[in-house]
């Protein structure tokens, strides 16, 4: 030690004046590095106790809230051939305007005419159901008429009749009386004869008797006559009254078949009218779907037909439209695993292409750029990627998203689960456990208690 003092040049030379033995200076360096990584020591262990915000990293696109705001296509109703557009990509239009027209390339619809036509037809087969009808008023009023004249005809038969049955009830009593009167006389007869061959009265008082006798026999015998003929007309008039039945009923009979016929051919050509109005119906419904019109308000993006001249089959896409006034959501995919983590109404984080951001995934409240959401929609079934969609709506309670955002960029999104210590959120990623659950409950009481704030990932500073 005292050897290398000799050799010190403390005092011997002015150190000050030389560069190089002021950068030979004894800085204490390692009391310094000490002290720096004590510090750091310090700063983590106050670092690890911060507060950090478990998250749900998922990539997604932007789409439309409602299913008749997303992008769509409009389709041919039915074949054709382009014959003329009448807008181009990028134009505006309303609901009702016209896009292109086309033309028919069936041939039943080839006649410019074909409404005015079939129009004649129903008019046509209108006027055949008028005939008709009144033809079944014409049977109607005629079988009306048949019935009187029948009942009519019935009663006078049967008044006959009964004239008959009285005639043969007068005629038989004629009869009796004549028959009565035919026995006296037979009766004075025989007296007569005794008395003459007794002697007591002339021959010509017994001829006078005779001859008495003979009138009131033929009386008797024309009575009889007469009841037989009248017997004979009640017969009569009893068929007759049964041929005036059969006569009107084979008349009626005829009469309302042909009225029913007439009834069917009436209801045949209503059956018939009713298809051609439908058929004209069909005619002018698809005469429209020949001006392809725009269903709502949005941009024509692309034509998907182009060209004129082009056929097309019913249900072809022709274009594209995006609608003019829409509600942006994001749909994004979520995996398995996490998919217990979610419910409605979690908050989510957006980081949307175009928009620069500097984000900070477990401190939000100091992010920027960032957007928030709300989950307002899970699937229940696994989509075709292995993933679990998720629909996002903006946050009310948040600024609103940027007014250049388009359907279909691209996104990243944070959905935000419970506030942990950071020491806790670096045991569980090392040890591999799942975020905590969220409970709407928990936090509820948290906001209502004034504990929490919602994470905006903005402030008014940066807006």
């Amino acid at each position: 030690m005292h050897r290398f003092q000799q050799y010190r040049n403390e005092g011997k030379v002015p150190v000050e004046e030389f560069r190089s033995f002021s950068m030979l200076k004894n800085y204490r360096a390692g009391q310094t590095f000490a002290r720096l990584i004590l510090i750091l020591l310090g700063i983590l262990l106050v670092f690890v106790f911060l507060p950090w915000t478990q998250n749900i990293r998922a990539n997604g696109f932007l789409t439309t809230l409602r299913p008749e705001q997303r992008p769509q296509t409009i389709n041919a109703i039915i074949p054709g051939r382009i014959e003329k557009w009448f807008v181009r990509e990028g134009d505006l239009v309303q609901p009702g305007d016209t896009i292109l027209f086309l033309s028919e390339i069936k041939p039943e619809y080839f006649d410019p005419r074909l409404l005015e036509r079939t129009r004649q037809q129903i008019d046509a087969k209108s006027d055949a159901m008028a005939s008709y009808e009144d033809k079944v008023g014409a049977l109607s009023n005629q079988i009306g008429a048949m019935l009187k004249t029948r009942d009519l005809k019935l009663e006078q038969a049967r008044n006959y009749i009964r004239q008959s049955e009285l005639k043969v009830v007068s005629d038989s009593t004629d009869l009796i009386a004549a028959r009565a009167n035919e026995a006296i006389a037979e009766a004075q007869l025989t007296r007569m004869r005794q008395l003459y061959s007794d002697g007591l009265n002339a021959l010509t008082d017994l001829e006078a008797r005779n001859l008495k006798f003979q009138e009131v026999k033929a009386k008797a015998v024309s009575a009889e006559n007469k009841l037989l003929a009248s017997r004979n007309e009640l017969l009569n008039a009893r068929v007759e009254l049964i041929s005036i039945e059969q006569q009107y009923q084979d008349k009626l009979a005829k009469a309302q078949a042909d009225r029913s016929a007439s009834q069917s051919e009436y209801f045949g050509a209503d059956g018939d009218l009713a298809k051609m109005e439908v058929q004209y119906s069909n005619y002018a419904v698809r005469s429209g779907y020949s001006y392809v019109t725009a269903s709502q308000a949005g941009y024509i993006t692309k034509a998907i037909r182009a060209g004129l001249g082009e056929t097309v089959k019913e249900g072809e896409e022709l274009v594209s439209i995006m609608p003019l006034n829409y509600e942006l959501a994001v749909e994004m995919y979520i995996e398995p695993v996490d998919l217990p983590l979610l419910r409605l109404g979690n908050h989510v984080r957006f980081i949307f292409d175009g928009w620069p951001a500097i984000v900070f995934s477990g401190w939000p409240d100091a992010s920027y750029g960032a957007f928030g959401g709300e989950v307002v929609a899970i699937d229940n079934f696994i989509s075709g990627n292995g993933k679990y969609r998720v629909l996002v709506s903006p946050d009310p309670t948040d600024y609103p998203w940027p007014k250049g955002l388009r359907v279909g960029s691209g996104a990243i999104g944070m959905a935000l689960l419970d506030d942990v210590p950071i020491w806790y959120e670096i045991w569980r990623q090392l040890n591999g456990f799942p975020p905590n659950f969220y409970r709407d409950e928990v936090r509820l009481e948290k906001q209502k208690s004034g504990n929490e704030k919602p994470a905006h990932g903005r402030t008014k500073s940066d807006k």
